[in-house]
């Protein structure tokens, strides 16, 4: 009842919404449109970029937190003094607000007075010019994925390192009888042992990637001239800035059929790959 309520409900709403070129006025009326909103969203280059910059980001993101993410896990599964220390701090970002780190990045990698231009600039004299690192499409999104990636590395650690706190010590004790080398016994030992949080990791974190929202709205805005739009930016643009909820509900039900449809195709190929070890196993 309480998925129903929460998730369903609005999934439904929404893709009524987007049938209708929808009125918000109290008593107002909203005409049918059909699927004329969905025909707008496949001759739209601003929604086509929106896409593949939150395709970018995904991209960026995700292969990062989980190689940066399980190489702490790996560190601070270890035996080594201080590290419930080490832990904390690691999962420190993860606690902290998306707004506060995105204004934080917003100002460290400001075009003028920020504070990763004057270390480039003035400290280590790499460059003799400021950097646009937030005024042109790439560079942005580079910064705006560099912040996904430091606050996502403390999750995915968090999970690793609860899946390494399971691998039997018996394996690991056999490969080494058996003369396998540190990273032998990892890859042949505890990766196949955390294969499903490693699974999981991706999936949540592909989700994830393509539901950035926060930080590029914050940092840039979508902008300049809407080159750094993401999906979620340019569905609330379209809905509350340009009071368009028809349109705005087409992509919001889009974006969901396309994380589904990609959530969907991982966990089957996760599962073959599950079956395909068991029985070789």
């Amino acid at each position: 009842m309480l998925f129903a309520v929460t998730i369903l409900y609005p999934i439904g709403r929404a893709l009524e919404i987007s049938f209708y070129n929808w009125n918000i006025l109290p008593g107002g009326r909203s005409s049918f449109v059909g699927l004329h909103q969905y025909g707008l969203e496949l001759h739209d280059p601003i929604f086509w970029r929106s896409f593949a910059n939150a395709a970018f980001y995904m991209a960026f993101t995700v292969p990062l937190q989980i190689v940066l993410g399980l190489a702490v896990a790996v560190l601070l599964d270890a035996k080594i003094p201080g590290r419930g220390l080490f832990r904390a701090l690691y999962y420190l970002p993860v606690v902290t607000s998306w707004v506060v780190v995105s204004l934080l990045f917003k100002y460290l990698f400001a075009t003028y007075n920020g504070f990763v231009n004057w270390v480039l600039q003035d400290g280590i004299h790499v460059t003799h010019h400021p950097i646009g690192w937030l005024d042109t499409r790439w560079p942005a999104m580079i910064t705006i994925g560099l912040l996904g990636v430091w606050k996502g590395i403390g999750w995915s650690m968090l999970i690793f390192l609860a899946a390494l706190q399971g691998v039997p010590e018996e394996l690991k004790e056999a490969a080494t009888v058996d003369g396998a080398g540190a990273w032998a016994s990892f890859r042949n030992v505890t990766l196949p042992a955390i294969r499903l949080s490693i699974a999981f990791v991706t999936v949540m974190l592909v989700i994830g990637g393509f539901n950035v929202f926060t930080s590029a709205y914050l940092m840039t805005g979508g902008g300049p001239q809407q080159q750094t739009e993401v999906i979620l930016t340019y569905m609330y643009h379209q809905a509350f800035q340009f009071v368009d909820f028809g349109y705005g509900s087409a992509l919001a039900f889009t974006l969901t059929l396309v994380v589904f449809a990609i959530s969907l195709v991982q966990m089957r190929l996760y599962r073959r790959k599950a079956v395909g070890v068991a029985r070789w196993s």
